[in-house]
């Protein structure tokens, strides 16, 4: 017995998953096919073709409007902002109720805090980028769908992917050799953060010792030790989601600089 391509494609997506779940893409027909879907309201802000605000309030400044983010962000209400600890978490928003959407989802990074108006009306609310809102509309209708002021969207938590990109930490402007901030860019799987850790020195002779930073404001993690630094610096990442750690090994040289940008690549299961 003959299948076409398309008709076999269908039947993996539904058996794979009983079989090989554990090991897929998250963003495979796996993921898709088993997402759970909850709903959610969205509005949009900004330059209709932008990245809504320039930065806006975790602090990636105008990372927003260029790759890997490409504008494609949003603004989250105060259950998705989570006083920017969600910040960087990514998820999956389509429309399937209005008749000038596509009902394809599109992928979005947080970025931005939405605090009120619309934002408070509803449990979840997605206040998109221009670029974001209307990628949900069908081929022809990006006008019409920005023309709208409230839609009703469906969710999905997804984990985040960079494809070309590696972890980057973004020394703030207010470091010195006391007081170190950074904030943490492309971070994959979770995005978002529940703690950050600092261990001086570097390599076999450096510190044991992991110092915890504190979360100051959006994706922005400070430490004030109150004593001279010793670079380099390893940083070590607590997901908020899922709780895994991941360490980035000396990832701030010698003779950092406040203002510049350190990419790593991180190991996982930090013990």
């Amino acid at each position: 017995m003959a299948f076409h391509i398309p008709f076999l494609f269908s039947i993996l997506c539904v058996v794979i998953p009983l079989v090989l779940l554990p090991i897929l893409q998250p963003n495979s027909c796996v993921s898709l096919a088993t997402v759970a879907w909850q709903p959610a309201g969205a509005t949009w802000y900004g330059s209709r073709s932008g990245a809504g605000s320039d930065g806006g309030a975790c602090g990636y400044g105008d990372l927003v409007g260029k790759p890997p983010f490409s504008s494609m962000v949003t603004a989250g209400n105060p259950n998705l902002f989570l006083s920017g600890k969600g910040c960087g978490a990514c998820y999956q928003v389509k429309c399937t109720k209005n008749s000038l959407c596509s009902g394809e989802p599109v992928t979005v990074t947080i970025t931005d805090e939405c605090p009120g108006g619309p934002c408070l009306a509803e449990k979840i609310h997605f206040d998109l980028s221009g670029s974001a809102f209307g990628s949900l509309a069908l081929s022809g209708k990006t006008d019409q769908l920005l023309n709208t002021a409230v839609i009703t969207v469906e969710y999905a938590r997804v984990k985040c992917k960079y494809n070309g990109y590696t972890i980057a930490f973004h020394v703030d402007n207010s470091s010195s050799g006391y007081f170190f901030a950074v904030v943490v860019e492309y971070e994959g799987g979770d995005g978002d953060l529940s703690g950050l850790d600092l261990r001086q020195g570097g390599g076999g002779g450096g510190s044991p010792e992991w110092l915890s930073m504190q979360h100051s404001w959006g994706a922005i993690w400070k430490i004030n030790s109150g004593s001279q630094l010793k670079p380099p610096f390893s940083l070590r990442l607590t997901m908020l989601t899922s709780h895994a750690t991941i360490v980035a090994d000396d990832v701030i040289p010698v003779g950092w600089q406040p203002g510049m940008t350190y990419r790593s690549v991180v190991t996982g299961s930090a013990p």
